[in-house]
């Protein structure tokens, strides 16, 4: 019974069903789950308090350890990822600078992100490499091709899996650009109004994320991290200088500098903030322009494959047959 799951399993019109079978599910979930998806607004500014608290935490635990001259506080996370980390010694291996800022960028704030993301490099390399080989000994795979062909599948699926989590994160670093850059013009007019209505900055911030969460929870996230680094840290521009690394985006790292400088000279910030909402409004203006450029020749192959032929044949499909009916 084995030897016939085996050979069922192996057939390639069975395969072939399965997959088709797997893209009609992924495809009735793609359309249908956005129907049944909650917001998580107060999940991630839950997630954003508890980071706060824990600015506030490291900050006082810091300044004590410098009063009483004991040196710096090190966190104590015996968690099990942590521990499969250090006896691996993944961190030497596989982290580097901008490792840990590219996990913030992608809104991976938590203690264990670095470890889920360094075991995940560790491992899915493995698992890639099972399939791969999987595929090629026992499903028939590339089995007209040699052996060097089918060794070469299983090393690019393995360098595959290890390079899998990083473009993950990329991913997910570019949709919170995105999110971030569309409603920032917004923010800074919001921010415009409470500064030349009196409020300090770090209110004015505070109220700009909870007014700009509907529109964009990721830079909601940020403004209230910022709000949380002007009151802990010791240096106000360490704060500024943090919202602008954590975006990875020019026009919020201008307004940071902006904020810095009106911070040490004492200059308004009103009509700073006033052309930099000008600028990034031009600025996305400009990229929708050019998206909207690159339409034509982006639309010109698909046009060609498909809409063409379907095209000529509605066309001279009448006159071809009555050429036939006549000859």
């Amino acid at each position: 019974m084995f030897t016939t799951i085996i050979n069922t399993a192996t057939q390639p019109s069975f395969v072939l069903a399965v997959l088709v079978s797997i893209s009609v599910f992924a495809t009735l979930i793609t359309f249908v789950m956005p129907y049944f998806e909650r917001g998580d607004l107060n999940q991630r500014m839950k997630a954003v308090a508890v980071e706060r608290d824990e600015i506030r935490a490291r900050e006082r635990a810091r300044l004590n350890a410098e009063q009483n001259r004991r040196g710096s506080l090190r966190q104590e996370n015996n968690s099990s990822l942590r521990q499969i980390v250090e006896k691996l010694n993944l961190r030497k291996a596989l982290v580097d600078d901008n490792t840990v800022a590219k996990l913030r960028s992608a809104g991976y704030r938590s203690p264990n992100a670095l470890n889920r993301f360094l075991l995940a490099r560790f491992a899915l390399p493995f698992f890639f490499l099972a399939g791969a080989v999987f595929y090629v000994m026992f499903m028939g795979g590339l089995a007209e091709q040699p052996f060097t062909i089918k060794l070469l599948f299983c090393m690019v699926a393995a360098y595959a899996g290890f390079y899998a989590p990083n473009l993950y994160v990329s991913n997910n670093a570019g949709k919170r650009q995105k999110s971030i850059r569309q409603a920032w013009p917004d923010a800074l007019d919001l921010t415009l109004i409470c500064v030349e209505s009196g409020v300090s900055i770090e209110a004015a911030l505070r109220r700009v994320a909870d007014e700009i969460a509907a529109q964009s929870t990721a830079l909601a996230e940020e403004l209230v991290l910022t709000t949380a680094e002007l009151s802990y840290l010791p240096e106000r521009r360490q704060a500024y200088e943090n919202l602008g690394t954590r975006t990875g985006l020019e026009s919020v790292k201008s307004v940071s500098q902006a904020l810095i400088q009106a911070e040490r000279y004492g200059t308004p910030i009103a009509q700073a903030l006033r052309v930099l909402a000008q600028e990034s409004r031009d600025q996305r203006m400009t990229e929708a322009e050019k998206k909207a450029a690159a339409l034509p020749p982006k639309l010109t192959v698909p046009m060609i494959l498909f809409f063409l032929p379907v095209l000529f044949g509605v066309i001279l499909g009448p006159a071809i047959i009555g050429v036939m009916d006549t000859f």
